[in-house]
């Protein structure tokens, strides 16, 4: 095949064979064949060529998925010269977007319209396609997670057919939210919400009197979270409020933020993340300066500016959902589980979020209003021990894995713990029969 040849509508760009790497750097594959589509038209080809020559297929965006669900086998696909805006109808508020747009991007490419996604996570790296794919959400127990805004979706199946399904139509809740099991995603259609406002106010507090009135504070606030530093007895907590868009604003200054969201949350934290792996011992004190340090702060902005950080310190991450009920149960087995383990020593706070019941079939929110615990290690550091042990405890409070994340559940565990996973299965023995989309990931978490 000549890699400079034109596909129908565009051009496919030569890519050498060479490896590629998540950004947690916990895998790393190479492929035997790498394209970037620089058009739809162009991605189906790929995929059609790909799939006559008897080869698997998988679509990547920003890699930031801490699992091998974009590892591919034989072709990989780099969707990040498919990204910028296909449309958008102030009216209805529906936009559509090519599936490589990476989420920083999509505020700019709203504001013309005076439109936004009604909740994002707080981290703006992923693709729009790689974030709903994998279950990314926010935080709020009245929204759900990203795959929920999604109304439409343009889906290229085995043969490179365009298979285009609309709000209504009743395999989008399935493939909002489809693991790359189901097509390569090129374009994602967003149910947006005018452009708003939030409130942000960020406070270090004593973890004991968030724990006791946490239900209210989750109830009342649009959108609540709260970290607790391991080995301290403190939370970040932060507490969001929509303001409508005419609201004044009150932007943290330049040199606030640098300090606060540069220097300090990743510039210093970096280091103190290595020191910390060389000298365990004075991780404990170091996370008592951190969460003395964290909050005291408040501020307005556009919802992009306050949902989203910048993380540059690379780490590793486990997080379950758990049935928002069973969350101060669970957590206070997390508290025990590090009391039981001294020897253990985190750098990493736990973040604690909260998300609506949807009707994704595989969203760890299904049918069910949702809490979630993440844990972190820093990439340097071995998480295994301590990622075995929250794993074991979530699972006995009916967790159910984040789909992007570390954990260790296959087929057998998965299903019992969606009940619309055999129904799944079914539907991608209908639409991939072949595994054309299949790799090892996928293989053990819904079965060859």
């Amino acid at each position: 095949m000549n890699p400079f040849s034109r596909g129908v509508g565009g051009l496919r760009l030569p890519v050498r064979r060479r490896s590629w790497q998540n950004w947690a750097r916990t895998v790393r594959v190479r492929p035997s064949r790498m394209e970037r589509p620089t058009s739809v038209a162009s991605l189906q080809r790929a995929v059609a060529g790909a799939a006559a020559g008897g080869q698997r297929v998988k679509a990547v965006g920003a890699g930031h998925s801490f699992t091998g669900i974009g590892a591919a086998p034989d072709v990989l696909l780099d969707l990040s010269r498919l990204q910028g805006l296909v449309s958008a109808d102030p009216g209805t508020g529906r936009v559509t977007l090519l599936a490589g747009t990476r989420l920083h991007a999509v505020p700019r490419l709203l504001a013309p319209y005076g439109l936004a996604m009604p909740n994002l996570g707080d981290i703006d790296r992923q693709s729009i396609a790689g974030a709903i794919s994998t279950g990314t959400h926010g935080t709020g127990a009245g929204f759900g997670g990203l795959s929920t805004q999604v109304c439409g979706l343009v889906l290229i199946q085995p043969d490179g057919g365009r298979l285009a399904l609309a709000d209504g139509d009743p395999l989008l809740p399935a493939t909002a939210l489809g693991l790359g099991a189901l097509g390569v995603i090129a374009e994602v259609t967003l149910q947006c919400v005018p452009a708003f406002l939030l409130r942000a106010e960020e406070r270090s507090e004593p973890l004991e009197s968030v724990l006791s009135g946490l239900g209210n504070r989750v109830k009342e606030a649009d959108h609540f979270e709260f970290y607790w530093f391991p080995h301290t007895g403190r939370a970040a907590t932060k507490t969001n409020t929509r303001l409508p868009a005419a609201s004044p604003l009150a932007p943290l200054p330049p040199l606030r933020r640098w300090v606060d969201d540069s220097l300090l949350a990743n510039t210093v934290f970096r280091t103190a993340c290595a020191a910390g792996t060389a000298v365990p011992a004075m991780i404990p004190a170091v996370n008592r300066v951190a969460a003395a340090a964290l909050g005291g702060r408040e501020y307005t902005d556009r919802s992009p500016r306050v949902f989203t950080q910048r993380r540059t310190v690379r780490f590793r991450e486990m997080e379950y959902a758990v049935p928002a009920q069973l969350l101060p149960s669970a957590f206070a087995g997390l508290r025990q589980l590090l009391e039981d383990s001294p020897h253990w020593r985190l750098s990493f706070p736990v973040e604690v979020r909260w998300a609506a019941a949807d009707d994704r079939w595989l969203s760890t929110a299904y049918a069910q209003d949702t809490a979630y615990i993440a844990v972190h290690r820093y990439y340097r550091e071995d998480p295994g021990e301590y990622f075995a042990a929250f794993e074991a405890l979530m699972l006995a409070h009916g967790g159910r894995p984040h789909w992007g994340k570390e954990h260790s559940l296959g087929a057998a565990g998965l299903s019992e713990r969606y009940p619309l996973f055999d129904r799944f299965i079914r539907l991608r023995d209908r639409m991939d029969p072949g595994r054309v989309f299949a790799n090892a990931y996928l293989d053990r978490v819904l079965g060859p």
